[in-house]
């Protein structure tokens, strides 16, 4: 990126900043989880633009803690080593193999990008995965899948430590078994349960669609819980967004008190969506 170009980039945040500044005081002190994925990871640009907003939410009052995925960087890895890779209902079949891929990429290559991309920005990061403090205890989500885990007890201490010294956590979705297993975690997943382990305010689920759409194609931008699980039950959320919207729900009746289905793709999306009344995508809540 040119210097003119992070220039821009600086002077447009600071205009969504400026809009913001009623409502600056909403989230001083609020746990607020993001889901980092899609297009936000697609290049170094949008990588800085996450991370630059992430670093002006802690300047303002919001305690922010990130959990990303990494599947189309697992995918290309594998491939690189001459690795096949197998996909049912859309989660990973993951060997003892493809395990050390999956921790490979994760935890190593994404996560230290992220972190980096924060610390550019004059933020404090720390990167750490599930299996870090006793953080994510899981379990076989399908014996089919391998060592595929669903979390059954996050130990929110580590992050509450990080984030007491003012530190920003960056958690990539590795979780550990009863019997020291090492488990590849559904990064929406993973999300949701950090997020209710830690009470957070907001669960931001960031993702390359504007958000959930109504049976007539129109973008909702707000559902209610019971509206959402219709419309899993009707068949009018589908596809990929089903495991997204369930992450949501899940994180809501644990006590979240609201998640929100991000549109990445937008400029400053999550700076929009907690200081703004226009928001960038549909969020859910309990009632």
């Amino acid at each position: 990126m040119t210097g003119k170009d992070s220039e821009g980039d600086m002077a447009a945040s600071a205009r969504v900043l400026g809009e913001a500044l009623p409502y600056l005081q909403r989230y001083s002190g609020a746990i607020v989880v993001v889901k980092l994925g899609g297009h936000a990871m697609d290049s170094d640009e949008a990588m800085s633009g996450f991370a630059r907003d992430i670093v002006l939410a802690r300047h303002v009052g919001v305690t922010p803690v990130v959990v990303h995925g990494g599947g189309p960087a697992i995918s290309g890895m594998l491939k690189r080593l001459g690795l096949g890779t197998e996909f049912r209902d859309g989660k990973r079949v993951t060997d003892p193999a493809t395990m050390e891929v999956v921790e490979m990429v994760l935890s190593g290559q994404i996560n230290k990008r992220v972190v980096q991309a924060i610390n550019a920005q004059g933020g404090r990061a720390a990167g750490l995965s599930g299996k870090d403090g006793g953080l994510m205890a899981c379990q076989a989500a399908d014996p089919k899948l391998g060592l595929v885990g669903m979390p059954q007890k996050v130990d929110p201490s580590i992050l509450e430590t990080l984030c007491g010294a003012g530190m920003i956590p960056v958690i990539s979705p590795i979780g550990f078994g009863a019997g020291g297993e090492t488990y590849n975690v559904n990064g929406d997943s993973a999300a949701a349960a950090i997020s209710a382990a830690l009470k957070a305010d907001r669960l931001l689920m960031l993702t390359d669609v504007e958000g959930v759409r109504d049976q007539g194609g129109d973008l909702l931008p707000a559902l209610t819980a019971i509206a959402a699980r219709d419309m899993i039950d009707n068949g009018v959320i589908a596809g990929g967004m089903i495991p997204k919207v369930e992450a949501c729900l899940d994180a809501i009746a644990e006590g979240v008190r609201a998640a929100v289905i991000l549109d990445g793709r937008v400029p400053n999306a999550c700076l929009l969506e907690l200081f703004t009344q226009r928001g960038a995508g549909t969020i859910i809540r309990n009632d």
